[in-house]
């Protein structure tokens, strides 16, 4: 099957940059959010980013109008009933996404592939509320979407092949790198990196080194690209935390158990930059 049309649900940070990925390399998108304040937010985003791309001379203002023209965002499920794909890009909550798979089942073409950007959450389980289970998996893009070059692709159990093959060659065209999990929780790429940054939390909590000292280590000597708690800010702590606990109920492992800091910071709303404060002070986004 050839994908022409990709619906996105979610029009916030991944959502946003995966529409604009998806634009660049030539497919028509539709995204949707749940009201237009959200909605004129996250295109708002892209236009920004296309933007900042033109400044710097990456992006030509041609570039930017062509691509800004294959993105339509909307707030109603029956706008994707042209979709060849389409992918949930919300919250960590299991029971919204679902809600959301049932939905994309009843008004998605019958050709449609259904997948998911989870990080972890069980792929089977989106599923089960489809009349498709064979054409449902996950599509795990690393952020920030138009910089990193991973894809990983989660097949349950139910996934077929041909679904398999599709996503492959999609995730190509958009000039990632793809790799394939199975659909056990936290996959490849955050069963390895969870207890890494929870790990950081804990010597941060404990006093062992502060997080400047975690953060340059890592950097400079293990060669990461960003600190662990850098890392933790630009991604939310309560993503992780939402993330991690799915794991850990999972699994019972005691590495993907949240640290007490971690849960105090949440309280307090210091989720990272998205508010203005985490592990480090930022100017807050509007």
């Amino acid at each position: 099957m050839e994908i022409k049309n990709v619906g996105l649900v979610g029009c916030g940070t991944m959502g946003s940059s995966l529409s604009l990925v998806a634009a660049q390399a030539g497919y028509s998108v539709t995204v949707l959010e749940a009201n237009d304040k959200l909605l004129q937010n996250g295109l708002s985003e892209i236009d920004a980013f296309l933007t900042k791309g033109v400044e710097k001379g990456k992006v030509s203002e041609q570039d930017k109008k062509d691509t800004l023209a294959l993105i339509k965002g909307t707030t109603e499920y029956k706008n994707f009933n042209n979709c060849d794909l389409a992918i949930e890009a919300v919250n960590e909550n299991l029971d919204l996404k679902k809600e959301i798979f049932a939905e994309l089942d009843k008004v998605c073409p019958d050709h449609a592939i259904l997948a998911s950007n989870t990080s972890s959450l069980s792929i089977i389980d989106m599923a089960s509320v489809t009349n498709r289970p064979e054409k449902v998996l996950g599509l795990h893009f690393m952020n920030p979407v138009p910089l990193m070059k991973l894809l990983e692709i989660v097949k349950s159990i139910a996934t077929s092949d041909e679904a398999l093959e599709t996503c492959k060659e999609f995730g190509k065209s958009l000039g990632k790198t793809v790799i394939v999990a199975k659909d056990t929780p936290g996959f490849i790429v955050n069963y390895l990196q969870y207890p890494f940054r929870l790990n950081a939390i804990r010597m941060l909590e404990r006093g062992l080194a502060s997080k400047e000292d975690i953060d340059a280590a890592a950097t400079l000597a293990l060669g990461h690209p960003m600190g662990p708690l850098a890392l933790q800010d630009l991604v939310g702590l309560d993503v992780t935390y939402a993330g991690t606990m799915a794991v850990y109920e999972e699994t019972g492992d005691p590495n993907f158990l949240p640290p007490v800091l971690m849960k105090k910071m949440i309280a307090a709303g210091w989720l990272g930059r998205k508010t203005g404060k985490g592990f480090y002070e930022y100017k807050k986004q509007s």
